[in-house]
């Protein structure tokens, strides 16, 4: 078969990136002396590094952030106790392939929703379907689909996402409906789907945050028990970070495709 009728062949098939890369190689006159095994190994890597980028591209989409955070960008160096063995460990994902929990808690500006959303473009990279929420959104659309008959279509997908990302937990207290809806969310998830927090509250003052105190038990053993903690202190980062200048250290670059975040504020 002619050269140009496979290329015209792949295009239809989706393999643009492998048709690019056949291109490339018809044109360096080094690649056409290399054997035939070698040549098609690198056109395999060239369309699956471009399949793998679109997917991290498309799952960070679905997963609505509020800062375009990644794990490169996490600082390390600012003073607010960030357990570096700790975060690094949970990048990898075990914990989300084990259905845990992670809480991050700490004052207003430390870093919590940062982290957060760091946490869910790790997890975005490892092929896993990730979703952010504010709390009060959350329970927003929650009371919605009840009043609209949707419930049960409203709370299936919920319940599949590898990842729930609940940001702004505790900013104020549960109503009874709240809580009940609150608890058919994390118990569909318990043991079965991660789930991730962050809030300005210690996690010995959330019970406080429910009506009643039996449904805030049974919402609260099925997250904190077990649960992945990170305590952050100190000054708020828009405080600290103009003090201390453009001098950061941050991680090293991801081995997998990367989407550029911004700094950490």
């Amino acid at each position: 078969m002619l050269t140009p009728s496979i290329i015209d062949r792949l295009r239809p098939w989706g393999l643009t990136t492998m048709a690019q890369a056949l291109q490339q190689q018809l044109s360096d006159p080094d690649q056409a002396q290399w054997r035939c095994a070698d040549r098609l190994g690198l056109l395999v890597d060239a369309e699956w590094a471009a399949r793998e980028s679109r997917g991290v591209a498309r799952r960070v989409r679905e997963a609505p952030r509020r800062l375009a955070a990644t794990p490169e960008d996490l600082d390390y160096q600012a003073p607010r106790q960030l357990p570096r063995a700790l975060v690094r460990q949970l990048l990898q994902g075990e914990w989300i392939r084990q259905h845990e929990t992670v809480i991050i808690t700490g004052p207003t500006g430390v870093g919590k929703t940062y982290l957060l959303c760091a946490l869910g473009h790790a997890a975005c990279r490892q092929h896993r379907r990730v979703r952010y929420y504010r709390l009060p959104r959350l329970l927003g659309e929650a009371a919605i689909a009840r009043q609209t008959g949707q419930w049960l279509s409203w709370l299936r997908p919920r319940r599949r996402w590898d990842l729930l990302c609940l940001d702004d937990w505790g900013f104020s207290s549960l109503t009874v409906d709240e809580s009940h809806q609150l608890l058919e969310i994390i118990d569909d998830r318990y043991q079965e789907r991660a789930t991730a927090i962050a809030s300005q509250v210690p996690v010995d003052q959330w019970p406080a945050l429910f009506p009643d105190a039996t449904l805030g038990e049974a919402i609260l053993d099925r997250l904190v028990h077990h649960a992945h903690r990170l305590t952050l202190t100190g000054e708020s980062m828009r405080k600290v970070l103009p003090r201390r200048g453009p001098d950061r250290t941050t991680e090293p670059a991801d081995p997998v495709a990367s989407t550029p975040g911004t700094r950490e504020v």
